[in-house]
């Protein structure tokens, strides 16, 4: 017979899972509403809303400031505190843009072919690329500007990929909204708990990898190298996939320039495997060293873009 206090617990793990239902269902109503709003509202407005609603979010949710703040200040130990503060408010402002846009492409308001101003140079270099790719492409990125139009950008026009994702807390917006978004234009996608065996599978029968390494990966499944001049976990899934099975690695990353364009900046594909090492390992750490340099100098050209609220550096607020 279950104890007095067995029932506590099931009732309270029943009242739980009740209201992780409630909760996954609220937000998915407030996300189908944002995407009937990006539907009817003029899109002037929509930018201009959202810029209201993440200054709003800037001012109220301290934690996340000050961990922006904190993040900057580290990387650009001689701006002023004032720079800082001025370039932590252009972070969400720009995130405000890439918010709105997203909800646009959602709802086909927002043109990604007419947003590129280097389309037809971009077009170029990826049928030069798919020349002669037996073992594939791993399309290396990171959360900066807007990293959706990227993938449907270069999924349209002949890279279609497999995108290496953490899965959505919200199972309802995960499957109904997110993954069919994703998958518009012939991306699939992977979950970060299963990413290796998917990718190898994929490179393999010479298909093409995404992935955004600019977040934590965790120890386990990372190595700790340098950063805007800091350690930080990065994973080593694409050094020792370039070592195992020589993917052609290509930097890309959409720009955001004035007006609401973009340029797509896809770099020649890195060729650097640190032959100068022995050891594996060493070799891995290197390269891995070296695709955050890559990462960091488009980073720098505008910092504002990039998603400096991210823990990067496991820094305390």
């Amino acid at each position: 017979m279950l104890s007095l206090h067995s029932l506590v617990y099931l009732g309270k793990i029943r009242l739980k899972g009740i209201e992780v239902i409630m909760r996954e269902k609220i937000e998915y109503a407030l996300v189908k509403m944002f995407l009937y709003i990006a539907k009817i509202m003029p899109v002037f407005a929509i930018y201009t809303l959202f810029k209201w609603i993440t200054l709003l979010v800037y001012y109220l949710d301290g934690k996340r400031r000050k961990l922006t703040i904190k993040n900057l200040q580290m990387a650009y130990p001689n701006k002023t505190s004032r720079e800082i503060k001025e370039l932590s408010k252009k972070v969400y402002s720009e995130l405000s843009k890439t918010i709105s846009e997203i909800l646009l492409m959602f709802v086909d308001r927002f043109d990604i072919d007419d947003a590129v101003t280097n389309k037809e140079e971009v077009i170029v270099k990826l049928k030069k690329l798919s020349l002669d790719t037996p073992h594939g492409i791993i399309a290396m990125t990171a959360h900066y500007s807007n990293w959706e139009l990227l993938a449907h950008f270069l999924a349209k026009h002949g890279l279609p990929m497999m995108v290496i994702g953490r899965e959505g807390n919200n199972k309802l917006i995960e499957k109904h909204i997110t993954q069919t978004f994703r998958k518009k234009y012939g991306n699939d996608t992977a979950n970060k708990k299963k990413a290796i065996l998917a990718m190898v599978k994929k490179l393999r029968n010479g298909g093409n990898v995404g992935i955004l390494i600019d977040q934590r990966s965790g120890i386990r499944n990372g190595i700790m190298v340098d950063f805007f001049g800091k350690p930080a976990e990065t994973t080593t899934s694409i050094a020792s996939l370039k070592l195992k099975y020589a993917p052609k690695i290509v930097p890309c990353f959409a720009v955001r320039t004035e007006g609401g364009k973009y340029k797509i900046v896809i770099q020649d594909p890195v060729a650097y495997k640190a032959e100068e090492e022995v050891d594996e390992t060493k070799k891995i750490e290197k390269m891995t060293a070296h695709y955050n340099d890559i990462m960091e100098s488009i980073i720098r050209e505008h910092p504002e873009q990039w998603f400096w609220m991210h823990n990067r550096w496991r820094i305390s607020v």
